[in-house]
C-alpha cells in the first residue's frame, strides 16, 4: 500500500532545514555541553530538535517522535502507529571540531516498521531518501550497494561508542579482526552517513554497537531499498531499538559475521 506522500515529503523538508540551520552555525560560536565523559551537544542540536519537533506537531500532530535530545516514548509505549526518529546533527563531535563530516537523520516508523528515511549532508548537498519498497536514491538518482564479493576487496566503515573509554580493549580488538581481514577500514563519525555510503557503494560494509535508534533508522531503510542486508551484529534480525549492527552489500555479510564469531569465541566475550 502506498504512503502518505507527505510523509517523505515532510521528512526531507525536515532534514533539509536542519542542514541550513547546521550550516549557518558550522565553524562559529556556540554553546558546547556534554552529557558524558566524551558525548557532546551543541545549542545547534537543541535548535534543530525544536525545528522538527514544531514541523510534525503542526502537520501530524497525532505522531509520537523520538530523538536524540528531548527523548521520547520507550519501546512499547508508544501512543500511535506512528514514530518518526530523528537525530539533529548525526556527527556532533565532529561538528563541534569543525569537521565537516555531519548530517540530519530522520526516519518514520509505522506498526514498529521502518518505512520512509532521509538523511542530509549539508555540506556536501547529498540527500539520501528511501522508502520501503520504492528504493533509495541520492539527489533523486538509484541507488546501489557495492559488488565487493570478499572482505579481502572491501573497504569498510565502523564508529565507537560514547563509552568506549570504559570499554576500549574489546571494541580495538574487534576493530583489529576486522584490518587483518578487510582490504581497509575507516572511522568517520557518523553512523547515519556510513549507512547511507554502503546503500551507495562507496563502502562495502559498516559494523557498530551499542548505537541508539536516531543513528541508524534512516540509513538502515537505505541499505535495504538499495539491495544491501542489515543484521543485529549477532547475526539476528535487525532491531532499530537494539542497535549493535552489520549493514553490508550482503555479499560479504557472512564473512562479516564469521570475524565477529571469530573474534567472540577467542576472546569469550
Amino acid at each position: 500500500m502506498p504512503h502518505d506522500p507527505r510523509f517523505l515529503a515532510t521528512a526531507i523538508d525536515i532534514v533539509l532545514r536542519a542542514g541550513e540551520i547546521q550550516m549557518a552555525h558550522f565553524q562559529r560560536e556556540y554553546a558546547v555541553t556534554k552529557k558524558g565523559a566524551i558525548d557532546l551537544v551543541t545549542e545547534v542540536d537543541l535548535a534543530v530538535e525544536r525545528m522538527c519537533r514544531g514541523v510534525l506537531a503542526d502537520r501530524f500532530p497525532s505522531h509520537d517522535i523520538l530523538a536524540e535530545e528531548f527523548g521520547g516514548p520507550a519501546a512499547g509505549t508508544a501512543a500511535s502507529e506512528h514514530c518518526w526518529i530523528f537525530d539533529p546533527i548525526d556527527g556532533t563531535t565532529n561538528y563541534a571540531h569543525g569537521l565537516p563530516i555531519f548530517c540530519a537523520s530522520l526516519g518514520l516508523e509505522i506498526d514498529g516498521r521502518l518505512e520512509v528515511g532521509a538523511v542530509y549532508d549539508p555540506w556536501r548537498r547529498e540527500l539520501f531518501t528511501a522508502e520501503r519498497g520504492g528504493g533509495a536514491f541520492l539527489n533523486g538518482q538509484p541507488l546501489r550497494v557495492s559488488e565487493a564479493a570478499t572482505l579481502l576487496d572491501a573497504l569498510l566503515v565502523t564508529g565507537f561508542p560514547y563509552n568506549v573509554h570504559e570499554t576500549a580493549a574489546p571494541v580495538v580488538e574487534l576493530f583489529g579482526e576486522f584490518i587483518a581481514r578487510a582490504q581497509a577500514v575507516r572511522r568517520l563519525g557518523s553512523a547515519a552517513l556510513d549507512l547511507c555510503y554502503v546503500a551507495a557503494g562507496r563502502m562495502d560494509g559498516f559494523w557498530e554497537e551499542r548505537l541508539k535508534p536516531w543513528d541508524v533508522a534512516a540509513g538502515a531503510l537505505m541499505v535495504q531499498e538499495a539491495g544491501g542486508q542489515i543484521t543485529a551484529i549477532d547475526g539476528s534480525a535487525f532491531d532499530v531499538r537494539k542497535a549493535s549492527l552489520i549493514a553490508s552489500n550482503g555479499r560479504i555479510h557472512g564473512e562479516m559475521l564469521r570475524t565477529v564469531e571469530h573474534y567472540r569465541a577467542r576472546s569469550g566475550a
